[in-house]
């Protein structure tokens, strides 16, 4: 079928992804805009899994600081190349993961990184809730499995919605800068800094005014 300029150019400002990959991936899907997207997001998940071996050691340290100087991330976003680093999507990438991390506070870059002792505690506690609610003691370990799985995309940086887009996950979004990079890339770490957050002081002047 025939795919207008228009439709690449639509799923190209949706993806971020190359044009000639946009028309294949739409003419793949027979123009569907939605299959389109999913397609290119396959095309990094492979991409990634194929160059999964690959040493990335290159990219870069985002920084953000919000307005009042109250909140401040870092994160380090990693790539195969100086190259790819340097680009204007990789480095929006990684502003982009630094204000996601700034407003949804996430823990951990991804679900492994969850010790299993916080997961053995939030799991305890789903049972003990559904117990509580009455629910068949045969079911109440599936209900627990079905809370732990909204618990990552909580506390989890690449299972949570991104903020600019709910539409997708972080780990969609990292799919498609693959896709579009052609290289390993991967969220090493972050850190998040709120003023006063862990001195005794703070918390105990904070502890009176909110009560």
């Amino acid at each position: 079928m025939s795919i207008a300029a228009s439709q690449v150019k639509q799923l190209r400002e949706k993806t971020g992804a190359g044009m000639m990959d946009c028309k294949r991936a739409l003419e793949e899907s027979g123009g569907d805009m939605d299959k389109a997207i999913k397609l290119l997001r396959e095309k990094g998940v492979s991409l990634a899994a194929k160059r999964a071996h690959k040493v990335a050691a290159e990219g870069v340290i985002g920084a953000y600081v919000h307005a009042g100087s109250k909140i401040g991330v870092m994160v380090e976003v990693n790539c195969e190349s100086d190259f790819v680093a340097r680009t204007a999507d990789f480095q929006d990438f990684a502003k982009n993961l630094c204000l996601q991390i700034c407003s949804q506070n996430p823990s951990y870059v991804r679900p492994e990184d969850v010790p299993e002792t916080v997961l053995d505690a939030e799991r305890e506690i789903y049972r003990k809730q559904a117990l509580a609610a009455g629910k068949p003691e045969k079911i109440v370990d599936r209900i627990a499995e079905g809370k732990l799985k909204k618990f990552h995309e909580t506390v989890c940086l690449l299972k949570q919605p991104f903020v600019r887009d709910p539409d997708m996950t972080i780990q969609d979004y990292l799919n498609d800068v693959v896709a579009k990079m052609g290289e390993k890339i991967e969220v090493r770490r972050f850190v998040r800094y709120v003023l006063g957050e862990g001195s005794d002081e703070a918390e105990s002047e904070r502890d009176i005014e909110e009560g």
